[in-house]
This record gives structure tokens, sequence and C-alpha cells, in this order.
């Protein structure tokens, strides 16, 4: 597997650009599964499917959120005054997290039925992931740098992150998920 196409990005112009890259990356990996390997558990751990399906679960408050007027953000989740941290610190700290015993939680996904384990079902569950990401790519360049550093999110694990840090989590997030499937699949442990 090769390594994620992810610099550092800061901007929101270099976030687009990464966003593109990693959805690009990250499909052709997931599309490279047969439909009984996608639905398939690695060992005690998640299948493909349900990696994909956890990430669009994952991926679609972000977007809804980036859709949203920017005074309802402000009013709902505040302001903040610090700097958003890099890249490289927000994936830090979801390490950190996740190693602290951060899991899933209402982001779980649902078991497939064996009768949906499909060819069809397998198509339309990466569709739906990689539309989740070009509605990323799309709605990044309406914000400005100032409120992608200001405005907050909520992260179910993490806290409060400005949208710039969610959006780094997002696209980390997509990425991790990969890798540890490629490394599951090449029977290493997690």
């Amino acid at each position: 597997m090769s390594s994620p196409p992810v610099a550092e990005p800061f901007a929101g112009t270099e976030l687009v650009r990464d966003f593109a890259a990693v959805g690009a990356w990250a499909a052709e990996f997931w599309r490279s599964f047969e439909t009984r390997e996608f639905f398939q558990p690695l060992g005690d751990a998640w299948s493909p499917a349900d990696n994909v399906r956890h990430l669009t679960k994952s991926n679609r408050p972000v977007v809804r959120a980036l859709g949203l007027p920017r005074p309802i953000l402000l009013l709902r989740f505040g302001w903040t005054h610090r700097p958003s941290r890099s890249y490289s610190e927000l994936r830090a700290t979801y390490r950190q997290a996740l190693a602290g015993g951060l899991r899933a939680g209402d982001y779980t996904p649902r078991p497939v039925a064996a009768d949906q384990q499909t060819d069809a079902h397998r198509r339309e569950t990466v569709d739906r992931w990689s539309q989740t990401l070009a509605d990323l790519e799309a709605a990044i360049p309406r914000w400005s740098e100032r409120a992608l550093g200001h405005l907050r999110l909520p992260h179910p694990g993490l806290g409060p992150l400005t949208v710039r840090e969610m959006l780094f989590f997002t696209l980390y997030h997509n990425t991790h998920h990969v890798l540890g499937v490629a490394r599951r699949q090449a029977g290493e442990a997690k």
C-alpha cells in the first residue's frame, strides 16, 4: 500500500487538494476488493465495508456543518481565540485518544445482512463514501481562512475543534482507516 497523498495542509486550498488526492487514493483501495472480501471481517476487526460505512457516517456531519450558515455555527458552537493546531498535531491528538480507548460509539456501522452483500451494494457503499469527500471538497472553498480557523465544531471524542481542525481530523481519519485495513489485510497487528 502506498503512503497517503497528504502533505501538511493548512489553507483551504491545500485541504481541497489533499481531500481530492486522498479520495482518489482511498477509492482505488476500496474498489480493489472483490465483493466477498469487501464484506468479510478481517479477523476480529471490521470488514472493509464496515470501515467505508463508518467513514461515510463520520464524514456526513462535517459535510452538513460546512453547509450551515456561519452565524448558526457561531451560536451553537462558538468561536475560539486560539490558533488551529497543525495537521500533524491533530493527527497526534487523535492517535493519543485512540490509545486511550476512544471508540466509534454512535458511528459504529450496523452489520450488513448476507442478502445485501452484493456487487451492487459494494459499489453503492463506496460511491456514497466517495460522494461525502467530493461534497467536502466542494464546500471548503466557500469558507474564509478566518472562519476555518475560528469557528468551532464539536467532535464526540476530541471535544471542540476549529473547523480547520475538524477537516484535518476528517482527512486523517479517512487515511487511518485505509491504512488500518491494509495492515490487517497484510496480516499485521493494528
